[in-house]
C-alpha cells in the first residue's frame, strides 16, 4: 500500500459526506439545535459507525452478506425501522424547544452511531470502494491505517461542520426555521428508512 491509496480512498470518502443523507441530516440538526458539543458527538458517533463498516469490509463481512442474505434482510429491515422511528421523532419534537428537541453528550453519540449503523449498504459501498483502491493482501498493520485514517477523516470532517453550524448565526436562523427544518428532515429520513425497508 502507498500514500496514494490512502490519498484516492480519503478523495473519495470526502466526495461520499458531502452527499446527503441521513448521517448528513442528522450531523446538520444536532450541531445547529444543540451546539458544537452535540453535533462533535454526534459526528463521533456517526465517524465510529461508518469507521466500523470499513473495518467490516476489510474483514469480508459484505462476502458474509452474499452467502446469507437473511443477514443482510434483517440488518436493514432494523436499519430501516430506526431511520423511521427517528423521522416520528423529529416531526413529534418540531414545535418543541431547542432545549428539549436536541440529544445531549452520550446520546447524540449514541444517536450518530445508530444512524450509520443504520443502512448495511455502506458496508457493500466501502467493499467496492476499497476493492478498487486497495491492492490485495493487505497487512494486519495496514488494515488498522486504512480503518484509523478513517476515523480520523470523518472526526475532522465532522467537527470542522459543528464549529460551522453551531455559530450564533446559525442557531438563529434555524429557531426561526425550526418547525419547517426538522418536519423537512422527517420527511426525508422517513422517506429513506422506507426506501430502505422496500430494499431499494
Amino acid at each position: 500500500m502507498e500514500w496514494t491509496h490512502i490519498l484516492a480512498f480519503n478523495l473519495t470518502l470526502l466526495a461520499a459526506m458531502a452527499a446527503p443523507g441521513p448521517a448528513l441530516l442528522f450531523a446538520l440538526r444536532q450541531s445547529i439545535s444543540g451546539g458544537f458539543r452535540a453535533g462533535l458527538a454526534t459526528g463521533a458517533g456517526l465517524a465510529c459507525a461508518a469507521a466500523g463498516w470499513t473495518a467490516a469490509a476489510l474483514l469480508g463481512l459484505d462476502v458474509v452478506f452474499a452467502l446469507f442474505p437473511w443477514a443482510f434482510v434483517l440488518v436493514r429491515v432494523g436499519g430501516a425501522l430506526y431511520l423511521i422511528w427517528v423521522a416520528v421523532q423529529l416531526w413529534r419534537d418540531a414545535a418543541q424547544p431547542v432545549a428539549d428537541s436536541a440529544q445531549p453528550g452520550r446520546r447524540a453519540f449514541v444517536g450518530g452511531l445508530l444512524v450509520n449503523l443504520s443502512n448495511p449498504k455502506s458496508v457493500l459501498f466501502a467493499a467496492s470502494v476499497l476493492v478498487v483502491i486497495f491492492p490485495p493482501g493487505l497487512s494486519a498493520i495496514e488494515t488498522l491505517a486504512i480503518v484509523l485514517n478513517h476515523l480520523l477523516v470523518e472526526l475532522t470532517v465532522y467537527a470542522v461542520f459543528a464549529a460551522a453550524l453551531a455559530t450564533p448565526a446559525a442557531r438563529s436562523g434555524y429557531l426561526r426555521l425550526k418547525p419547517g427544518i426538522d418536519r423537512a428532515a422527517a420527511v426525508i429520513l422517513g422517506a429513506l428508512g422506507l426506501r430502505l425497508l422496500a430494499g431499494r
